[in-house]
């Protein structure tokens, strides 16, 4: 009944039963006799080989730098409704996504109710703060909960600068000058960009809607942007501060290779992408019976 070397050739796993992401890197997908294959020179979390993918178990597939996708593979992963993520090393970067993952909708349609509802809209908010801050702060107005979070993470910066042994003279960023600020700023900056890479890896893996952020409202990646956030004590500051720190054994490191190396580092033992999942089924899948991935 069941063809092919890995079995189910022709069925269709519900996400809800298949493990989450794959992670693949420095090497070639493709499909040989009906099966997913992937041949890998091999790094850091893959022996060198040529390895039977068992796609029909898997909902996402992260595909690292150095590696390329044959589109026979991107016809299977397609059929077989398996998501498909372009990103940097660790998840660092998000390049591409291909639009296959969730088998419902209704995760997405859940967010976009949330979202267009008022007070729906201010639970998710307070639910996203109390997070991030340990407390339900009981305000109803978006500003006034935004100026709170503010000064709660100048805070933060201060007290993650003082534990890392940095010189800290506040967040101070120039978009039109990116490269004038302080190394600590400049590594927040770095920080953040990666951390916002893998905030939308997880979004496209979710299949929810980018653009329909609850604190974060005019970027095409709001929501991505509120993931990110959930993350910025925990990770971000580690991450920023402890490259600086990094530089000053090795000064004449590349400031952004350092963070990104140390990002890297940290996202996968700390299961970031999986997490930023996590958090974003919580959001929204409370009354939801399975399903989705």
């Amino acid at each position: 009944m069941l063809k092919g070397r890995l079995g189910l050739e022709g069925a269709r796993v519900p996400h809800a039963d298949r493990h989450g992401l794959m992670w693949l890197g420095r090497g070639q997908l493709s499909v040989e006799k009906g099966t997913l294959r992937f041949v890998t020179a091999g790094y850091d979390e893959l022996d060198a080989g040529d390895y039977a993918v068992p796609y029909q178990m898997v909902s996402c597939f992260l595909i690292e730098p150095g590696s390329s996708v044959t589109h026979d593979a991107l016809r299977l992963l397609a059929r077989h409704g398996c998501g498909l993520v372009a990103v940097g090393e660790g998840g660092v970067r998000f390049y591409a996504s291909l639009p296959a993952g969730p088998d419902a909708s209704k995760r997405a349609r859940r967010q976009a109710l949330m979202w267009a509802d008022t007070d729906d809209r201010l639970a998710v908010v307070h639910r996203m703060y109390h997070w991030r801050l340990g407390e339900d702060l009981g305000v109803t107005d978006l500003d006034a909960l935004r100026g709170i979070e503010g000064s709660r993470v100048k805070t933060a910066y201060k007290l993650a600068a003082e534990q890392h042994g940095i010189r800290w003279r506040g967040r101070r960023y120039d978009r039109s000058s990116p490269d004038s600020a302080d190394r600590p700023n400049q590594a927040i900056n770095h920080a953040s960009s990666a951390l916002q890479g893998a905030a939308a890896v997880a979004v496209a893996a979710t299949g929810t809607i980018p653009q329909l952020g609850f604190i974060h409202e005019g970027s095409g990646i709001a929501l991505a942007l509120d993931v990110a956030d959930l993350f910025r004590e925990e990770i971000l500051l580690p991450v920023a501060f402890g490259a600086v720190k990094d530089l000053q054994q090795q000064p004449d490191q590349p400031l952004e290779r350092c963070v990104r190396r140390r990002a890297v580092a940290t996202f996968r033992r700390k299961r970031v992408v999986s997490l930023m999942i996590e958090r974003i089924k919580e959001l929204f899948d409370a009354h939801d019976g399975g399903g989705d991935p």
